[in-house]
């Protein structure tokens, strides 16, 4: 079992989900993905997270990022505890949770670790982009749960920087500055970056968030 890294491509498969078989990279197309496990249904921090997904769908709607979750329980026993999640949390569940009981996709993407409960995934993300490539990986351990707005952030940040000559600094969040690359001369960022830009230092440039108003 390889462990998936930055800029592999994201394993593809079939699964059943509950919401009808999917084919991974046909069921993304042009999108963004997430794919997140859980340890097991009808515990209590994955159902808070769930929920959580749930409450977020017009935010990765916005970001053209599509969600999908995982663990080795099956699509019926997810069906039973999505009306838990949907009453706990005050929400619809409204993406795809992959049932994974003979754990192929669990295997595929190292989601089971010896050193946890080797009957449960952990709580793994795999942020994916257009491309099929991956673009972040996180793993938690089962007793903390994720932050999604961390999630969005990253997300952003991953936009932004695929597009414009920037990576975003420590703590960044939607409408900071950002900083230009080092690849990027002086003569020109008056050409790309026409809001200006800070010198800190010669390898330390600011510049306003390029893609905004």
């Amino acid at each position: 079992m390889s462990t998936i890294k930055l800029g592999d491509i994201a394993p593809d498969f079939t699964a059943p989900t509950t919401e009808g078989d999917i084919n991974f990279h046909e069921w993304l197309g042009d999108s963004w993905g997430i794919l997140f496990s859980h340890p097991a249904d009808y515990t209590p921090v994955c159902t808070t997270e769930l929920g959580t997904v749930a409450q977020y769908t017009d935010e990765f709607n916005k970001r053209n990022v599509k969600v999908a979750a995982l663990s080795v329980d099956g699509v019926a026993s997810h069906h039973g505890w999505i009306k838990d999640i949907n009453e706990t949390q005050n929400t619809t569940v409204n993406f795809p949770i992959i049932g994974d009981e003979d754990r192929k996709v669990a295997t595929l993407y190292d989601m089971i670790h010896p050193n946890a409960d080797s009957t449960l995934t952990v709580r793994s993300v795999f942020l994916i982009g257009p491309d099929k490539k991956v673009k972040l990986t996180l793993t938690y351990p089962a007793a903390t749960g994720r932050n999604f707005d961390e999630l969005l952030r990253v997300v952003d940040s991953l936009q932004l920087t695929a597009y414009h000559k920037v990576a975003t600094p420590a703590n960044w969040k939607q409408g900071d500055d950002c900083v230009i690359v080092p690849s990027v001369t002086n003569e020109q960022i008056p050409e790309l970056f026409p809001k200006g830009h800070t010198e800190v230092k010669p390898y330390l440039r600011l510049t306003p968030q390029p893609n905004i108003e």
